[in-house]
């Protein structure tokens, strides 16, 4: 086979290889961009975008719920999953294709099929392309965790139930983190029974537990049950659905569901790359790299989103600027390292819930004197307009600067407030500053010189 030489070579196109690609071809660099899966990555095609489009029929039919008795009478309001599902399929078809089209105007070699390395510089796909490379940039994000148990063949990921084309009656969800909670949320607004299951005291772990507490009645409301101290044990078909084992709190039970849906957790997807055969340390939290995104053991490879062993979150807007990053440092050589502060975070839940930077127990844990502006906010305009009765903020301030160390939000729209937030911490604004924001009245943004 006759070798391919570039200037890079990059392993996974989602929205950190795309950033980083395109940033090198426009410099001038000859780039070549190989992913085994359609190009867009997770958020494009398996998480963040597909999930908020199914998301939008359970807003509707939710908001119809809340505004029963107030002027709106929802009467026989369903969700339609496969019409649901047939709309989230005019954003996902038409993304590889145009993901591909873009990458070519810009120069970028566009190669599909399975890469694995030969040598410290060096890239085999699919045992029949072989590609050389100045400079590598792995990129090719996470996937579910395996979970090792009997009958774990019987679980389906986030992308298979991205996919369903008929909801089941009755799901059972493995794990108390985004994935469970968002599709959870979903589901329930389409008329399935739904069960959480966590194997850990506190569901939701990264958010303020008491925004956490609000959310789980809520989620109960909606038909939710999430119980916590639990972990499966073992699947078993049993007629047409699943019988599950559940370990509760060192007990015991049987739970027979329709599906089961793996929500517990992700990892790197670079278990197939051949890393030892190029020289790159990994931990079970991606590629290890150094402040500059480069491998700390081949000078030759860079690593960016979740492929990355790095401090940022694994977030989609995280991936793209660590792209950025590592596309700089290999163009002039490194000197920009990626800024992880006021990164928002949001569970899509139905509300929302929303942090940027510090809990209230880490902030204390550092030594600050804090500032607490703590606030149910059910009853105020912007939600009693939409029926909404579970919303309620914490922000927390260092009562020396008036600084903002961390924000947490739950209620409707506050995943766009939780930006403002996010723009002050990275800006060093104070409260101060904040609060001399003019709004346009009445709007959700209004309600921030309020929640400080």
């Amino acid at each position: 086979m006759e070798t391919q030489k570039f200037d890079l070579v990059v392993l996974g196109v989602g929205m950190a290889a795309v950033t980083a690609a395109n940033k090198c071809a426009s410099a001038g660099w000859s780039v070549a961009v190989v992913d085994e899966l359609p190009y867009g990555g997770t958020c494009a095609l398996r998480g963040c975008d597909p999930k908020k489009m199914l998301r939008r029929g359970a807003e509707i039919f939710d908001a119809a719920s809340l505004m029963k008795g107030k002027g709106i009478e929802p009467g026989s309001l369903a969700i339609n999953w496969s019409d649901l599902m047939a709309f989230k399929r005019t954003f996902t078809e038409k993304m590889p294709p145009k993901i591909e089209s873009g990458l070519d105007v810009n120069g970028v070699t566009t190669l599909h099929g399975s890469a694995k390395f030969i040598g410290k510089n060096k890239i085999e796909i699919s045992g029949n392309t072989l590609l050389e490379a100045k400079k590598v940039l792995i990129a090719t994000g996470a996937k579910p965790r395996k979970i090792d148990l009997p009958g774990a063949q019987y679980l389906i990921d986030s992308t298979e139930f991205l996919e369903l084309e008929s909801l089941p009656k009755k799901i059972l969800f493995v794990g108390g983190g985004f994935i469970s909670f968002e599709f959870a949320h979903i589901a329930a607004r389409a008329g399935s029974d739904i069960q959480i299951i966590d194997r850990g005291e506190r569901a939701l772990k990264g958010f303020d537990p008491d925004l956490v507490d609000k959310l789980l009645e809520r989620s109960k409301e909606a038909g939710i049950e999430v119980v916590q101290k639990t972990s499966l044990v073992s699947i078993a078909q049993e007629g047409s659905g699943y019988s599950a084992t559940l370990d509760v709190d060192g007990n015991t039970q049987k739970y027979s569901v329709d599906l089961i849906v793996h929500g517990a957790g992700r990892v790197p997807a670079i278990d197939y790359l051949d890393l030892d055969k190029a020289g790159v340390d990994s931990s079970a939290h991606g590629v290890k790299v150094n402040e500059f995104l480069q491998s700390i053991s081949n000078p030759s490879i860079y690593a960016a989103g979740d492929a990355a062993d790095t401090k940022g979150a694994p977030l989609t807007p995280v991936a793209v600027f660590e792209g950025k990053v590592a596309a700089s440092n290999m163009l002039k050589g490194n000197h920009a390292k990626p800024d992880y502060k006021g990164v928002p975070t949001v569970v899509f839940t139905i509300p929302e819930l929303a942090r940027v930077g510090m809990l209230e127990e880490e902030a204390k844990a550092a030594g600050y004197k804090l500032r607490i502006a703590t606030n149910d906010t059910s009853g105020w305009y912007s939600n009693l307009r939409v029926g909404e009765t579970c919303a309620a903020t914490k922000v927390i301030i260092d009562d020396e600067t008036d600084k903002i160390l961390g924000a947490h939000l739950l209620g409707p729209e506050y995943a766009e407030i939780i930006n403002f937030f996010s723009l002050a911490m990275r800006l060093d604004l104070t409260t101060s500053d904040l609060k001399k924001m003019v709004s346009a009245y009445p709007s959700v943004g209004s309600d921030i010189g309020s929640m400080l």
